[in-house]
């Protein structure tokens, strides 16, 4: 009968560890009113725990650090380090030990260790140890990978691994919304939200605009001569907290110029992220390119310039507008006529030429009006006539002013 001989015990020992920082000790505090029968027994003792903080005893988080306990959560955006050693448990030395540590995703495998080369001896109660670092840049399931391979004295070449697997969970919730200013300015607003279960110190959270605009962060206010940010001096996020973000985009002069182009654009730029949690770790979160749905402006565009805020009733005011020709091949001859509503009288002339606008060009043009009510009331009852293509645009609602009775003094 055929016997088959016994495995091989390998005469090296691979351990690894994540490296993690410790954490704050927390206590549950057991107390008691001093006309209780244990009077101040309990108070006593909590006042001698050395895990407690003087005078604020009965709260939960002490003053002594604790080891971590377990392999605990890898979030999106954080390092992801781990200790590596190599033990030699035999009574023998073993020569050329090659230690490999990989890094298999859903998408990639990464090399993470420091040093390719093989180690040429290693000698009975010695060890090879190493550090790798690595910024997990994937959510989902990860495997560490830890092959090691060495020659034994009899020439015999001995090979094993470990697999070591870990969930990659995502530490924020990342929503966008886009407003489209009358003008070409863009408004972001990002609401970022903490979905971990340990608060966050929000380090920064900044725009990166596409190379077509500036931005504007509308996150801080002046005050007393000092920018101060809007969340306060302690910029933390709780757990299931949700944090606003807003931001304005300008498109840059040279793209500003050119209608045609910067109407279509859709790209708006990406959000960096960066946070603290616990005792320092960092984490950092970029987005993909943000993307808006880019307004329709039809062939001619009207946007308001200026427009004062209150006028007086009946007393005529002036607003400037800017008309622009969206088309990139077609000029146009325009006509302007001014339609009168219930309350908004225009003054002067209807129905003028404004003469030929080119392609991608604008001009600005100053009108005067007046209301006959009071309150807050609407804009309208432009209409743009191209005599050209005998095409009329309508243009209703442009903007909104208060109108006050001429007893108050408007403030200029």
């Amino acid at each position: 009968m055929e016997v088959n001989p016994p495995k091989q015990e390998h005469l090296l020992a691979l351990k690894v560890m994540r490296l993690t920082k410790p954490t704050l000790f927390t206590n549950i505090p057991v107390t008691c009113e001093e006309k209780d029968l244990p009077g101040d027994l309990f108070n006593q003792l909590m006042r001698d725990d050395p895990s407690t903080v003087n005078g604020a005893e009965i709260l939960m988080l002490g003053e002594m650090l604790t080891l971590p306990q377990n392999f605990g959560n890898i979030f999106l955006g954080e390092t992801f380090s781990s200790y590596i050693s190599v033990h030699n448990d035999s009574n023998q030395v073993v020569k050329d030990i090659l230690v490999k540590a990989d890094l298999q995703t859903s998408s990639q495998r990464l090399n993470l260790s420091a040093s390719n080369a093989a180690v040429a001896e290693l000698k009975p109660d010695c060890c090879i140890d190493d550090v790798i670092h690595h910024e997990v840049k994937e959510i989902g399931t990860h495997i560490l990978v830890c092959a090691v391979s060495y020659t034994t004295q009899g020439g015999e070449k001995m090979y094993f691994r470990k697999f070591f697997k870990f969930q990659v969970l995502k530490p924020l919730d990342v929503k966008t919304k886009f407003y489209n200013a009358e003008t070409d300015e863009v408004f972001l607003e990002a609401q970022i939200q903490n979905i971990t279960t340990s608060p966050m110190f929000m380090e920064k959270v900044s725009l990166e605009p596409s190379i077509m605009y500036n931005v504007a962060e509308l996150n801080s206010v002046h005050q007393a001569g000092e920018c101060v940010t809007t969340f306060g001096s302690r910029t933390y996020l709780q757990p299931m907290d949700t944090r606003q973000y807003l931001y304005c985009l300008k498109p840059k002069k040279e793209f500003a110029e050119k209608a045609g182009i910067i109407k279509g654009v859709t790209v708006i730029g990406k959000l960096d992220i960066v946070w603290k949690t616990n005792l320092g770790e960092r984490g950092r979160l970029q987005t993909s390119q943000l993307q808006r749905m880019a307004p329709g402006y039809g062939d001619v565009r009207l946007s308001l310039e200026a427009i004062p805020d209150t006028v007086n009733l009946e007393e005529p005011f002036h607003i400037t507008c800017k008309i622009t020709n969206c088309s990139s091949e077609r000029t146009m001859d325009l006509v302007l006529e001014m339609c009168n509503t219930n309350s908004i009288h225009w003054c002067g002339i209807s129905g003028r030429q404004l003469g030929k606008l080119h392609p991608s060009s604008s001009l600005c043009l100053a009108l005067t009006l007046l209301s006959s009510v009071q309150g807050l009331q609407s804009i309208s009852g432009l209409r743009l006539t191209d005599t050209f293509l005998k095409r009329t645009y309508e243009y209703d609602d442009i903007a909104q002013v208060c109108v006050v009775s001429s007893a108050i003094k408007v403030e200029s």
